[in-house]
């Protein structure tokens, strides 16, 4: 990275307000976040206890989302948009102990994110990473930077987890998601997870705006299914994240977060 790059960055670190990637940094354990971040994350447990709960099932969703992808459906490129700040068990990561050979492209615009991205999200010697600084809303560059690294003649699989929730409805979220899956090959994948709206996660949704966290919208089930349209979804379909193929012998609970993955046919 160039001096002038990490400026860059560093001008638009953010110490003074909650991140999303560093509140969830947080309560996934890690050690790249700030007072601020760790207050509003507080708080909003505070109101939610099971905030924590959707951060680990979250990581729990992509790896088998991914174990999916890269075995079962011999996927070999994947988009990650939105993917936080790195901890164990990265796309990359998931996806080149089963293919060496994979190709993970990153996408985020979170300058910590971005920092660490670079520094630690490193390749296997088979396949290839890259990081794009984008925002999710704008997925014309994405597509442009991606197809640097990503061949979009072949499959590739969309990871959003967690991101959509960041586009308001007036960005138009659904125009986003067809922009991207118009442009992948037949036999992609599309992979989604998101907090739906309820009285508990609403109320925190309001404690964390209060706090100075970018807002998220929340959406109900159906709205979350909707961005499958189109595509020829996996069993078992849009259901509560812990629900989506759980390992053998486990007994997970439903959470207010709902999760799916689906191929274009």
């Amino acid at each position: 990275m160039t001096s002038g790059a990490r400026f860059d960055l560093q001008a638009r670190l953010r110490t003074d307000q909650p991140a999303g990637a560093r509140m969830w940094d947080y309560l996934l354990g890690g050690k790249d976040n700030f007072a601020v971040d760790r207050a509003a994350a507080d708080a909003i447990v505070a109101r939610l206890p099971e905030m924590a709960e959707f951060a680990r099932a979250g990581r729990l969703f992509l790896s088998r989302a991914v174990g999916f992808l890269a075995g079962e459906a011999g996927i070999r490129q994947f988009l990650d948009v939105g993917p936080g700040l790195p901890t164990v068990n990265n796309t990359h990561e998931l996806a080149q102990r089963i293919a060496p050979e994979s190709r993970v492209v990153y996408v985020d615009n979170d300058p910590l994110v971005l920092v660490h991205a670079r520094a630690l999200l490193t390749s296997s010697p088979e396949g290839a990473t890259d990081y794009i600084d984008a925002d999710a809303r704008d997925p014309a560059r994405i597509l442009q930077a991606a197809a640097a690294t990503l061949d979009f003649s072949r499959p590739v699989a969309v990871m959003m987890i967690g991101i959509l929730g960041h586009i308001p409805d007036a960005d138009g979220p659904a125009e986003v998601v067809r922009t991207i899956v118009d442009a992948l090959a037949p036999g992609s994948y599309l992979v989604i997870n998101d907090s739906i709206t309820t009285p508990q996660n609403d109320d925190a949704a309001v404690t964390a705006h209060s706090y100075g966290a970018v807002d998220y919208t929340l959406r109900t089930v159906e709205q979350i299914a909707a961005f499958f349209d189109g595509l020829e979804l996996v069993e078992p379909g849009v259901v509560s994240n812990p629900l989506w193929r759980p390992e053998p012998g486990t007994h997970p609970s439903e959470l207010a977060v709902y999760c799916g993955v689906a191929r274009k046919v």
